[in-house]
């Protein structure tokens, strides 16, 4: 039974839990670095719908983002809507949710709160707002009335560490980020939630170096999350035009959205477009492709040119070499060398629904050419292996089972084949020569 949110007003909430604490002698865990000391909250009993879920909580931020992008909902929903019943309810829909999800050995909040209730004050201000704790609360209040309408007493309450009446919003940031620092919480945020609370740290006019000791992390880590961030939401917002859309990047998007900045560095600004296309392209076609992600970054980074080289010549694109720039204008481009490659034909291709399907067929496969060929460097039999790989496929098709609406891009193909084995066999025909000549000259 999904638990009904029913906020009760700031005034009310604020004049129980002062009362509440001017008869406590109990206090909660010590909150360190706070007011360049250390404090000990008192903890306070109230009643179950008293506290308020805090909007700001970066654990569900990726969550908020995507209510708002999928339900059209105002950018501010979740920001102004912290006093307002509808909003807790849809944000306690959300912690309900992340309260009851568990993998392998980590065993859902939920199921640990049923078994042995609650054993940790949660922390909230002094208005009943939830600094830290908002899951377990979400969690107990799921469990305080089950299917059959009978109510848990152990649920009926909830204890409350309360922070200082005078506790700023940037304290609060600073607690959260304090908590996240401890490696037992640190697996509870989704890597977006890292990423923005590092960011809401850099905000506050502190230096990488400054955010990365306060969360006990390297500069280098905090640098590498806020890029990893930066390049998801350029992918959200010019490649699949779904800015703040974080569930599609916030599972498996870590990894390649941190590797960008590194592979496409020092590039010529064309050649950064097209490696983010190559990348973006690779990443939301993940599921296509044999092994991780992270297998094909060099095509993205040192073999980028080779892989558009190659794809070039698969599409039938005009030449891409040495013609004025025209690139398709992403928010992140800058002004272009006329003398620089023109990759848009290609990038086009890999954006438009029409050809979309087709072309990031033919990059993954440039992808997987290119780098075994990079490898041929160390293997004189890689050439070989690829026209074996080849031929066999090329064995394999069966023209008579080819639907008749695909045989002329199907002549189209046949034709680019017959070029490139064209240029194959000339190069290996000079090989020949070189060697014949290089033979003669020794005799």
């Amino acid at each position: 039974m999904t638990y009904d949110i029913k906020i009760l007003p700031r005034s009310e909430r604020e004049t129980l839990i002062a009362k509440r604490m001017s008869t406590s002698d109990e206090f909660g865990e010590t909150i360190y670095d706070f007011r360049s000391g250390s404090h000990s909250p008192k903890v306070v009993s109230v009643p179950i719908d008293l506290p308020v879920y805090r909007m700001e909580n970066c654990r569900t931020f990726s969550a908020q983002q995507s209510e708002i992008a999928t339900d059209g909902l105002e950018k501010d929903f979740f920001a102004k809507g912290q006093e307002l019943s509808t909003v807790q309810q849809v944000q306690h829909n959300i912690l309900a949710k992340l309260a009851k999800q568990g993998s392998g050995s980590v065993t859902p909040i939920i199921s640990i709160l049923e078994k042995d209730g609650q054993r940790e004050s949660i922390l909230i201000s002094s208005t009943g707002v939830v600094v830290n704790g908002n899951r377990r609360l979400a969690a107990m209040r799921e469990l305080v009335r089950s299917s059959n309408g009978a109510v848990d007493d152990r649920f009926t309450h909830v204890k409350c560490a309360v922070l200082p009446a005078d506790t700023t919003r940037d304290e609060i940031d600073d607690i959260e980020a304090d908590l996240q620092a401890r490696p037992q919480t640190k697996l509870d945020y989704d890597w977006i939630g890292d990423a923005r609370l590092v960011r809401r740290q850099v905000g506050k006019d502190r230096t990488p170096k400054e955010v990365a000791d306060r969360l006990r992390r390297s500069k280098a880590d905090i640098e590498n999350v806020l890029q990893a961030l930066d390049e998801a939401d350029l992918y959200l917002s010019e490649w699949v035009e779904k800015p703040g859309q974080y569930d599609l990047v916030a599972g498996e998007g870590q990894q390649i959205f941190g590797d960008i900045p590194k592979n496409t560095a020092n590039k010529e600004p064309g050649l950064v477009n097209a490696s983010r296309a190559i990348a973006w392209s690779l990443f939301e076609s993940r599921n296509r492709i044999t092994g991780r992600v992270y297998n094909l970054n060099a095509a993205f980074g040192k073999l980028a040119p080779q892989v558009l080289d190659i794809m070039s010549d698969q599409l039938e694109l005009d030449d891409i070499s040495d013609q004025e720039t025209d690139d398709i204008e992403f928010a992140f481009e800058i002004d272009e060398d006329n003398a620089e490659k023109n990759y848009s034909p290609i990038i086009e291709a890999l954006r438009n629904e029409e050809t979309k399907d087709d072309a990031v067929t033919v990059l993954i496969e440039a992808c997987e050419t290119a780098i075994e060929l990079d490898k041929g460097q160390r293997n004189e039999k890689a050439a070989l292996k690829a026209l074996s790989q080849a031929n066999a496929k090329l064995t394999g098709i069966d023209v008579g089972s080819a639907g008749l609406s695909t045989l002329p891009a199907m002549l189209k193909q046949v034709q680019s084949i017959r070029n490139i084995l064209s240029k194959i066999e000339e190069n290996v025909q000079k090989r020949q020569t070189e060697k014949s000549n290089n033979s003669s000259t020794k005799e």
